[in-house]
C-alpha cells in the first residue's frame, strides 16, 4: 500500500551504510591500537573491507532495510539490524580466518561489529525519527480514497487509525451501489458511491486508491483502473483471499506474467533456505571432523561386542516422499530387523512409530552411544549430501509412512533433521505419535533460523545432560 522508495534513495542509502561502515572500521582500528598496541599497519587489516561492505549491504537489503521504514517500528529496525551483524559476522569471520588465520586481529574484528552495530542503530534510528517528525508536519504524505464494503474497509481503516506516524491520509471513502455499510466507518468522511471515483481524484488531491472488496466484486476494479492510471494515480487492492487459516498466502508475478496465489505450509522462502543450508553445510563439516576424531573408539567398541556391520543403513522418507539412505553406527544386534516383528506387541508408541524400552535387540555398546547420541553422527554425512538438515523433523521408514494419515503427512513437507522440536522436548516421555506429529508441525509453522540455533543448543543440552535416546 506504501509508496516504494525511488532508486535515488536507495543509492543514497547505500552509501550512508557503507560510509558508516568504513567509519566504523576505522573507529575500531584506532580504539583496539590504543587499547593494546599490538596492531600493525592500517592497510594490513583494511582489505576486510573488500570482503565486509558487500556482505553487509546484500543482508541489510535481503532484511528490508533498503525499503519503507514507514511501517517499521524502531524495535524491528534493531532486531534486523542485530541479524546483519550476527549473520554477516559468522560469514566474514569464517572467510576471514580461514584465509588468514594467523594475522588478523580478532579482537579488531569484534570491535569493528560493535562499532558498526551502535552507528547503525544511532543512522537509521535518526532517519527513521527524522522522517516521522517531517510527517508529523504534512511533508512526505500519501493521500488515500478507499473503496469499497465497510466490512472489508474496516480493518485496513483501524491499522492506518492506529499508526498516525505512517503519514498515511485517508481523505474519504466510496461504497459500492449495493452496499450501504461503508457509510458508517467513524473517523473516515463517505464521498458517495463508486461511479464518483474519478471526479473524487479529479476534485482533490489522491495519491493512491485502494480498493478493498469482496470477491463476487472484484469485477468492478476493471471497468475504473485504466482511467485511475491514465491520471497517474496508484492503484492497490486488498485481496479477499479465500479462508485458509493454516496456510501462508503468498501473492506474486510468475515469470514477470502471471499473477498467482499460492498457499503453503512452511516459512521458508529461497532466502531462508539458503541460510539454513549454509548452517548446515557449517555444521556438517564441523560434525563430521568431530565423527573422524571419536571414529577408531566407537569401531572398535561395535566390532569387539558384536559380529556384523560397522554402519546401519536404512531406508528413509524424506521431504515430500523422496526416499534416501539414512546412516548411524550399528547399535543393534545384525538380526535386529527380523526380530522387530516378533517384538511388536512390546511398543510403547501409539501410532506409526516403534519404541521400546530395555529393547533386547541392542548391544551394550549401543546403548552407550544411543544415549550418547553418538550412533547419529554419520548422519552429518546425510545433511552434507542434502538429504537431511541439522534440525527438522524424524525421517519416517516407508512403512511408517505408508500408516499416516493425510494430516500425518505434513511432517515430511520439508527436510527431516538430526535433531528437532520433538527431540528436544523429552521424546522418551511421548508416548502418541500424534503428539509427535503435533510437535513436527508447530515446528514447520514457527520456523525461523533463530529457532533452529536455539534447538541446536538445547540439543547439546540434552545430551550432555544423559537425556539421549533410549
Amino acid at each position: 500500500m506504501l509508496k516504494q522508495q525511488a532508486r535515488l534513495f536507495t543509492k543514497l542509502a547505500v552509501a550512508v551504510d557503507t560510509a558508516v561502515i568504513v567509519t566504523a572500521f576505522v573507529l575500531a582500528f584506532y580504539a583496539v591500537h590504543t587499547a593494546t598496541g599490538r596492531l600493525s599497519d592500517f592497510r594490513d587489516y583494511s582489505w576486510v573491507l573488500v570482503v565486509v561492505i558487500p556482505v553487509w549491504i546484500f543482508l541489510l537489503t535481503y532484511f528490508g532495510l533498503y525499503g519503507s521504514l514507514r511501517t517499521k517500528s524502531f524495535s524491528a529496525v534493531i532486531a534486523a539490524l542485530l541479524k546483519v551483524h550476527a549473520i554477516g559476522g559468522l560469514v566474514v569471520s569464517s572467510c576471514v580466518f580461514l584465509v588468514h588465520a594467523t594475522n588478523y586481529s580478532r579482537l579488531l574484528f569484534a570491535g569493528f561489529i560493535v562499532f558498526s552495530l551502535t552507528l547503525m542503530i544511532v543512522a537509521k534510528g535518526g532517519i527513521t525519527l527524522l522522517l516521522k517528525y517531517f510527517r508529523s508536519k504534512g511533508y512526505n504524505s500519501r493521500n488515500i480514497l478507499m473503496v469499497g464494503s465497510g466490512s472489508k474497509i474496516q480493518p485496513f481503516v483501524d491499522t492506518i487509525h492506529s499508526h498516525g506516524d505512517w503519514g498515511l491520509n485517508i481523505i474519504g471513502i466510496l461504497g459500492l451501489a449495493d452496499d450501504p455499510s461503508a457509510g458508517n466507518i467513524s473517523g473516515c468522511p463517505y464521498l458517495g458511491q463508486i461511479d464518483r471515483i474519478v471526479e473524487i481524484c479529479k476534485e482533490r488531491s489522491i495519491d493512491e486508491v485502494v480498493f478493498s472488496l469482496p470477491s463476487e466484486h472484484l469485477s468492478f476494479v476493471d471497468e475504473y483502473l485504466v482511467g485511475l492510471q491514465e491520471m497517474g494515480i496508484t492503484v492497490r487492492m486488498v485481496v479477499d483471499l479465500y479462508d485458509s487459516p493454516s496456510s501462508r498466502k503468498e501473492l506474486a508475478m510468475f515469470h514477470g506474467d502471471i499473477p498467482i496465489l499460492t498457499y503453503h505450509s512452511k516459512a521458508f522462502d529461497s532466502g531462508q533456505l539458503f541460510l539454513k543450508r549454509c548452517l548446515d553445510i557449517l555444521g556438517a563439516l564441523v560434525g563430521l571432523i568431530f565423527t573422524a576424531a571419536l571414529f577408531p573408539f566407537i569401531a572398535t567398541a561395535i566390532r569387539f561386542e558384536s559380529p556384523g556391520p560397522l554402519f546401519f543403513g536404512q531406508k528413509r522418507v524424506g521431504e515430500n516422499g523422496r526416499t534416501f539412505i539414512c546412516w548411524k553406527f550399528r547399535s543393534m544386534f545384525a538380526d535386529a530387523e527380523e526380530q522387530k516383528q516378533e517384538l511388536m506387541a512390546h511398543n510403547e508408541m501409539n501410532g506409526a512409530m516403534f519404541k521400546m524400552k530395555n529393547d533386547p535387540r541392542v548391544t551394550r555398546v549401543g546403548r552407550f552411544i544411543r544415549t550418547t547420541s553418538l550412533d547419529e553422527l554419520p548422519q552429518f554425512w546425510n545433511v552434507l549430501k542434502g538429504e537431511m538438515s541439522l534440525v527438522g523433523t524424524r525421517p519416517p521408514t516407508p512403512d511408517e509412512v505408508a500408516t499416516y494419515e493425510n494430516w500425518h503427512r505434513k511432517r515430511i513437507c520439508i527436510k527431516p533433521g538430526i535433531t528437532g522440536l520433538w527431540q528436544v522436548s523429552g521424546r522418551n516421555q511421548v508416548q502418541d505419535f500424534d503428539d509427535v506429529v503435533r510437535l513436527d508441525i508447530r515446528y514447520i509453522e514457527e520456523w525461523s533460523l533463530w529457532l533452529d540455533i536455539k534447538l541446536l543448543f538445547r540439543t547439546i543440552w540434552v545430551v550432555v545432560a544423559g537425556k539421549g535416546a533410549r
